[in-house]
């Protein structure tokens, strides 16, 4: 089993675009020097330099042209460079069809010349293209009006790569349903129907021996179990018996051949209390595998779980894995600390401390980790939704010391804790929760005007991340 996670690939439409009352050599000028810039930062891009000769949009001619090579390339999202001053409805029109994420940027303009005519109007056609698509109901992403050296440039279009990232995976998400959610868990019931028809997300489930009857074939794959083994002498510290370690390693590899089977990208298993009667482990070490390879492997059966895990992620674009937690205590001795912690199902690459294969805190069976998480800054992140609204809880934290915890554990400090504590409460969240340790908090943000989700802070930073995103 290869556990290194697999990197996504985000491919973008290159539209620069131009308007004739400006100067047209310019345009093209501008178009090029775009183009060139991107080839250097490693930006995977379809052009549409044979549309015309200009390799510029500004005729309604070129729109369908346009529409059927995207397509046919299967790009993520389009770039609407406006390369003098742009042809707004044209640009709309284009976006309508496509339906994919919108990158609304235009170069800064030069310095009037000497007897004050000025050959592009860029400034101007972005506020027009603005209105334009809002009149189009294209919700879109605005990246300031900048140079294409200044700082501002390479972060907004790999911010804006990420928010594709993020569409895209939420557009294409089918999550393995391990048997029915505990009964005790009337927090973890989904509306699959409705995740359906908002989102195109899809669940496959299938009931316990089906699982149990994929972790006996897993079994007999030697050489399947001899590489998950390697695995986990090689990252944990074993302190199971050989036969429970194997087990462990048989119940990831036989949760891995049903992901594969039905396609999916994500799991939710039923971790109690079924599952210690036919295998006699807890599941927690193995989702930790999955989990090490971007396969987010949730808990309790929390669909909503493993939609949050996908999509931080996928804001993360595949480089930092994510740890799924229960918000459980509050901390002794800060006001504004609490305790994340999970029965043993975080990557061990998060860890700070090699993971203990062993048993956790408030069950007897073995299979699960303990380790403390590495400190440092974090977000938290959940998404869930009741009576037909959707919402995405965002936010800050940082890792801090604490007593010493079971299972996958990590202190941690935000600003107001009687706010966050009264937000999850009031809902519609639950106890369950999504960290990283990256700042994903601006691409969730952005992404979220494309999926139909309201993002709710649980701090007051929104203002904050807008300004990060006008590139202050």
């Amino acid at each position: 089993m290869n556990v290194t996670a697999a990197k996504p690939h985000i491919k973008l439409g290159f539209v620069p675009t131009r308007r004739s009352i400006f100067s047209a050599p310019d345009a093209i000028k501008y178009r090029g020097l775009t183009a060139d810039r991107m080839r250097e930062l490693g930006i995977d891009f379809v052009d549409i330099d044979d549309i015309n000769d200009e390799g510029l949009l500004f005729d309604d001619s070129h729109v369908q042209p346009i529409v059927e090579k995207f397509q046919a390339a299967g790009v993520d999202g389009i770039m609407l460079m406006h390369a003098n001053f742009g042809t707004e409805y044209l640009c709309a029109r284009l976006a309508r069809q496509l339906g994919l994420p919108v990158l609304l940027w235009g170069p800064r303009d030069e310095r009037p010349e000497a007897d004050g005519t000025r050959l592009r109007d860029t400034q101007c056609g972005l506020f027009a293209t603005g209105k334009v698509l809002r009149r189009f109901q294209v919700p879109f992403t605005y990246m300031t009006n900048c140079r294409l050296t200044d700082p501002e440039f390479e972060r907004g279009l790999r911010d804006f790569l990420a928010v594709c990232n993020v569409v895209k995976t939420m557009r294409n998400t089918r999550i393995l349903q391990m048997s029915t959610r505990p009964f005790d868990f009337w927090t973890t019931m989904v509306n699959e129907g409705e995740l359906l028809e908002r989102f195109n997300i899809q669940l496959a489930p299938v009931p316990m021996t089906e699982l149990i009857q994929a972790v006996r074939d897993a079994r007999t794959d030697e050489a399947g179990m001899a590489e998950t083994l390697a695995y986990i002498r090689e990252h944990m510290k074993v302190e199971t018996t050989d036969d429970e370690a194997q087990t462990v390693a048989a119940l990831a590899n036989g949760m891995k051949a049903l992901i594969d089977k039905y396609g999916c990208n994500a799991g939710a298993i039923q971790c109690w209390n079924a599952l210690q009667a036919e295998l006699g482990i807890m599941p927690c070490g193995a989702n930790a595998i999955l989990n090490e390879m971007g396969i987010p492997i949730v808990c309790e059966t929390d669909i909503h779980g493993a939609i949050t895990s996908l999509m931080v992620e996928a804001a993360g674009m595949g480089e930092t894995r994510s740890f799924f937690a229960d918000w459980t205590v509050r901390h002794p001795d800060n006001e504004n600390g609490e305790l994340l912690q999970h029965c043993g199902p975080w990557p061990c690459s998060v860890a700070c401390e090699t993971p203990r294969l062993t048993v956790p805190l408030a069950f007897d069976y073995p299979g699960a980790l303990t380790a403390e998480a590495r400190h440092g800054d974090i977000s938290l992140v959940r998404f869930d939704g009741d009576n037909g609204e959707y919402s995405l809880l965002l936010g800050r934290a940082k890792g801090i010391d604490g007593p010493k915890g079971m299972g996958t554990y990590l202190w941690i400090e935000v600003e107001n804790l009687k706010r966050l504590e009264a937000k999850i409460v009031e809902g519609p969240y639950i106890h369950h929760v999504v960290g990283i340790h990256r700042d994903v908090v601006p691409v969730l943000y952005e992404a979220c005007k494309y999926l139909g989700i309201q993002p709710d802070f649980y701090d007051p930073i929104e203002e904050d991340v807008k300004a990060y995103l006008r590139g202050e």
